[in-house]
């Protein structure tokens, strides 16, 4: 075990390297926590400290005890971590950015200087986040509590969900509302529509959106529609009808075999349909011509503007589509190419191969897929700004990423990242599983973990340290060179001064060789790899 010093400097990985996403304000455990934690494991495992060697006050540590605790510090930089038990217990500063998890249970991140937090339990269940201007917390989507931050005390509002069965909440134009499945409600401007008022649903409900009011008793098998110039009424499957003077027209019978609809009368492109499904189908407007006979084996329509036709057997598996901007070849599952514009796409063998491609003036995509997740090529460019990034998935044996700054990384295995791209995944389950990353960039700068850190390098241009606990230890600089076996039990130096060979954790040894007077030289410490 030992604690060796290090100058101030940039992360070792390389200079961009960017910290774990997701805010939460939560500091480091206090420095004085951690040198007694350091201090009961030295008791246990002999040791020899930078101190010890003559190299003055430490400005950085790496401290090792695998797979107890893995500590990293660089104040110049206000970098440290703390790992306990592998990727369990994450404990991690980066300026005003820390991070606290505990590893699947919760990961969660801040920043002081912005004043904002979030948290994620046990991914995907719940998350929570706070900024200067809200709260909010959220378990699948189904229970939702959220506070908005106003100035004024009564200004605030607040909103509370456990989907579908209590939901409240304040509408700025119709003020504050309550509802309780399925006994009594009110909801306002929220699911797509402006007024919810319901009495022991599914008997009475009433619904506004745009002005029109919808009745219903029973839902959905009786309604009642009434709006200005509006009307209409539903006996659902069997029979309903609904028009709004010189805006459209609609009615259905044993739905959904028989439909007819004239919508957007008070427009240029008035729209007519009709079907008698499976038999026949159409649709007519000034832009738009449709045919389909005994639907889906056979359909053909014409598109005025922009000027496109196509044919349809079987659909969607055979279509032909020629037109100004959109071509179709669609021959599934053998071949199938798209191409609208710039963007194209194409299956071989679906679902064995797929190429996409997308072209923006300031922006360009391209995928390449084997069997959907089973191997995937995602590279993503901006030509205006040089900058490119890559990403690399092999289920279930690897993901390569590239980013903007032409950082590379390298992690295995992967069963579940090339399924399911989220980072959340990458927080708080992926390190669980990595045996072996690698980071590394242009300028010579890398670093590699096995096992949580049982071995572990890191390289610069200028220095070079690895170690596999408990045997070997190696550190070296462009001045000096330090080989451990055994956690010193054997220890080999070099510097401008000589060389010194030293046993049994002993603060003194044999020394030889002559050189210019002390140079400290000492290797960085940086944040490495960490799970």
């Amino acid at each position: 075990m030992h604690c060796f010093r290090v100058v101030p400097g940039t992360r070792f990985v390389h200079p961009g390297s960017a910290p774990d996403k997701i805010p939460v304000n939560m500091r480091l455990l206090p420095i004085s926590q951690i040198c007694l934690l350091v201090a009961l494991l030295a008791v246990l495992v002999p040791h020899r400290s930078a101190l010890a060697d003559g190299t003055g006050s430490a400005e950085g540590t790496i401290f090792t005890l695998w797979p107890l605790i893995d500590y990293r510090e660089s104040p110049a930089e206000g970098f440290s971590n703390l790992s306990i038990l592998g990727p369990l217990f994450k404990f991690q500063n980066q300026k005003d950015q820390s991070t606290v998890a505990v590893r699947p249970l919760f990961f969660r991140t801040g920043n002081k200087k912005n004043e904002t937090a979030a948290t994620e339990y046990l991914y995907p269940l719940a998350s929570s986040e706070s900024t200067p201007d809200v709260t909010r917390f959220q378990v699948l989507k189904l229970y939702q509590k959220n506070l908005f931050r106003k100035d004024r005390e009564e200004e605030r509002e607040r909103d509370f969900m456990v989907f579908p069965f209590y939901i409240t909440g304040t509408s700025k134009k119709y003020g504050p509302y309550t509802s309780v499945l399925p006994f009594y409600g009110d909801i306002y401007e929220r699911f797509w529509r402006d007024e919810y008022h319901y009495l022991l649903f599914p008997l009475y409900g009433r619904t506004v959106n745009k002005g029109t009011t919808n009745y219903n008793v029973l839902y959905p098998f009786f309604s009642v529609t009434r709006g200005e110039r509006e009307s209409g009424y539903a006996f659902w499957p069997l029979y309903g009808q609904s028009a709004k003077e010189g805006v459209y027209r609609k009615r259905f019978a044993l739905w959904p075999f028989f439909h007819q609809e004239e919508k957007g009368l008070n427009t240029d492109n008035p729209i007519s349909r009709f079907q008698i499904l499976p038999l026949y189908a159409t649709v007519d407007s000034p832009k738009l011509t449709v045919r389909d006979y005994l639907w889906p084996f056979f359909g053909h329509y014409e598109n005025r503007d922009p000027k496109e036709e196509g044919w349809n057997l079987l659909w969607p598996f055979w279509q032909v589509v020629r037109g100004e901007k959109r071509n179709v070849t669609r021959f599934l599952p053998f071949f199938d190419r798209e191409r609208n514009g710039d963007d194209e796409k194409r299956w071989y063998l679906w679902p064995l191969y797929k190429e996409e491609t997308s072209v923006a003036p300031s922006f360009r995509q391209e995928k390449e897929r084997l069997l959907y997740f089973l191997y995937s090529n995602n590279r993503e460019s901006w030509p205006a700004d040089g900058a490119s990034r890559q990403r690399i998935a092999f289920w279930p044996l690897f993901v390569y990423n590239r980013t903007t700054d032409n950082v590379k990384s390298f992690s295995f295995p992967a069963p579940v990242e090339p399924v399911l791209d989220r980072e959340g995944i990458e927080r708080s389950w992926a390190p669980f599983w990595r045996l072996y990353q690698q980071r590394w960039n242009d300028n010579g700068d890398s670093a590699a973990s096995f096992a949580w850190n049982l071995y572990w390098h890191e390289a610069r241009k200028d220095a070079l340290a690895y170690e596999l606990f408990p045997l070997l230890r190696y550190r070296s600089t462009t001045a000096t060179s330090d080989l451990q076996l055994l956690k010193g039990l054997f220890r080999y130096t070099t510097d401008r001064e000589g060389k010194s060979v030293r046993l049994f954790w002993l603060p003194f040894g044999i020394s030889w060789g002559s050189g210019s007077p002390e140079h400290k030289t000492v290797t960085r410490a940086n944040g490495g790899i960490n799970p």
